[in-house]
């Protein structure tokens, strides 16, 4: 499909726009934790990769970054809190929109969120046992990956995970297909523009530094991971 033959680097996402409609953009929050749950492929994520290394007894830290409407943090807190396991976890947002969203949407749920950039955590010396986005690499400008990516690896002194779409023709052809219900938000426009603007897998092997790896993860996503203190796994 010639128009997925390369990345739709400068493509804008609607809920990205300052001015976009602020109630379909609410809806758009609301949605992505149906989305996010169906597609995202979060609890395999945490059984493989974060499960492994959390404790019944001693705390461990974890930051989200880039969280939106803020389901995939409170996802990651319940599953740790019925499997006995001690996660504390802190969820950052540039956007006041995003960050409002999931204050009011999440209140007491064992989540801090904060309106903040990565770079404004690893300027104030943070650092946490894990480090996870979603969905936010194909958000970036490529000149912004490589500051990004030494954010996160700065703000990380166990493993980074950066889960985000994988650019398929086949992907795009079933979103196209299967997101007609979600009405009245930006999901199925910017779904679409997303998936033309994110990597495939050699693109991104490419465009990381080295340390990093890139894995295939279902359905049709990308995990690049960065293992700090050598325990791969």
């Amino acid at each position: 499909m010639e128009l997925l033959r390369g990345r739709a680097a400068h493509a804008v996402e609607e809920m990205d726009r300052p001015g976009c409609d602020p109630v379909r953009l609410e809806r758009t929050y609301a949605q992505f934790a149906l989305v996010n749950r169906a597609v995202s492929g979060w609890r395999g994520i945490y059984r493989s990769q974060l499960r492994p290394r959390l404790s019944h007894d001693t705390p461990a830290t974890l930051l989200d970054i880039g969280c939106g409407g803020g389901d995939v943090p409170v996802l990651l807190s319940r599953w740790a809190a019925r499997d006995g396991l001690r996660l504390e976890i802190t969820a950052i947002d540039p956007d006041p929109r995003a960050s409002r969203f999931a204050v009011e949407r999440h209140p007491a749920t064992g989540v801090t969120f904060r309106q903040a950039t990565s770079a404004e955590l690893a300027g104030e010396g943070l650092s946490f046992d894990l480090v996870v986005s979603n969905h936010v690499l194909h958000h970036l400008a490529e000149d912004g990956l490589p500051a990004f990516l030494a954010e996160s690896g700065r703000l990380c002194h166990g493993r980074v995970i950066h889960n985000d779409l994988r650019r398929s023709p086949v992907a795009y052809g079933l979103f196209f297909a299967s997101s007609w219900a979600f009405t009245g938000s930006y999901i199925r426009q910017d779904g679409l523009t997303s998936i033309r603007r994110s990597y495939t897998a050699a693109e991104l092997r490419a465009a990381a530094p080295p340390g990093w790896t890139v894995r295939h993860h279902a359905p049709y996503r990308n995990l690049l991971i960065l293992d700090k203190d050598g325990a791969g796994g």
